[in-house]
């Protein structure tokens, strides 16, 4: 089968195209054809080596945390699905690899497919839709009436958040440029912060959340817009010791972490406030409860440009810009 390897570690290298053994089936997998694939930041961060102490994946290896596709194939264990069926996932860490024809996934990181969306736009939706839901739901469980800042809400995290956050009945606040203001508004947010004229952190106060994907410096000026008692939930780090430990890291790297984010939760304890940091998991039953939200119209997916296949290097080089509007999804099928 083809598919896009990682040969080593290297900022900003190209993928290679070639050619690979299909996936082995495992007892409890789905091999699916795959018909699209989302891409994040979290593939180019991989690619880069940022991440080896936390995934230690071993070169060569194919990159990729999205897929929409169809089943073709099941083990003997699977009773959720079966061939023909259209799903789409966020495999488990450890067997990413969507930038490929197939892939075996375990079927509890899958789910149908939305019926009203296409290949393209299911492929957008899992690690997005699932980090919105384990930080709004599951983390914070957000509540009517409660007031949440989500940042880069133009982003691919930001769009589905937006929308999730208005379902929960929140009230949402959230930092774009100034070209993506029409967009955000149009998902629902009710404060918007250019950030290009205003300060978010002077604009805003007595927030019960802030979700952040940003840099460390909008990390602690939004701390000032946090009520006593309220969260503070980074995707984009540091990351703490209940991560480490949730990863099963060794004592060393837990104390990397606990030294890595000692920073912040100092200053968030003074502020009162408590601080984690969220690396989303695989969860198809999660990803079931999002589709019933897409397919009742709740949330929509928001998608900037469709590439071919062939060209996946272009697409990553087009998100690592920063400036798409929600995700960037490569076409197989």
């Amino acid at each position: 089968m083809k598919a896009f390897i990682v040969d080593r570690y290297k900022k900003k290298g190209a993928l290679r195209l070639g050619e690979l053994p299909e996936p082995v089936l495992r007892d409890e997998d789905v091999l699916v054809e795959v018909h699209a694939a989302g891409l994040n930041p979290l593939d180019s961060k991989i690619r880069d080596g940022e991440f080896k102490l936390i995934l230690p994946y071993r070169p060569p290896f194919i990159l990729g945390h999205d897929v929409a596709g169809t089943v073709v194939r099941i083990g003997p264990k699977v009773r959720r699905f079966k061939p023909g069926d259209e799903v789409y996932a966020r495999p488990r860490d450890g067997r990413i690899g969507t930038f490929a024809q197939l892939i075996a996934i375990n079927e509890a990181d899958v789910a149908l497919k939305p019926k009203n969306l296409s290949m393209e736009e299911a492929a957008s939706i899992p690690l997005v839709g699932l980090t919105a839901w384990q930080a709004l739901v599951e983390q914070a469980g957000l509540r009517e009436g409660q007031r949440v800042l989500i940042h880069a809400g133009s982003g691919g995290v930001g769009t589905i958040a937006i929308q999730l956050a208005k379902h929960l009945g929140a009230t949402v606040a959230t930092t774009t440029s100034t070209a993506n203001v029409e967009l955000v508004r149009s998902l629902g947010a009710d404060v918007v912060i250019d950030y290009r004229s205003q300060d978010f952190e002077k604009a805003l106060s007595g927030y019960d959340l802030a979700l952040s994907s940003l840099d460390a410096g909008t990390l602690q000026k939004s701390l000032n817009v946090l009520k006593p008692g309220g969260r503070l939930i980074s995707i984009s780090g540091p990351p703490d010791v209940a991560f480490a430990r949730a990863q099963g890291l060794s004592w060393l790297l837990q104390q990397v972490m606990r030294l890595l984010s000692f920073g912040i939760r100092r200053k968030s304890r003074r502020h009162r406030v408590s601080y984690s940091f969220l690396f989303m998991r695989a969860d198809g039953e999660q990803l079931s409860r999002i589709t019933s939200l897409i397919e009742a119209g709740t949330i929509r997916p928001v998608i900037d440009r469709v590439f071919p296949f062939e060209a996946t290097n272009e697409a990553l080089a087009f998100i690592e810009t920063g400036r798409s509007k929600g995700k960037v999804v490569v076409k197989l099928k």
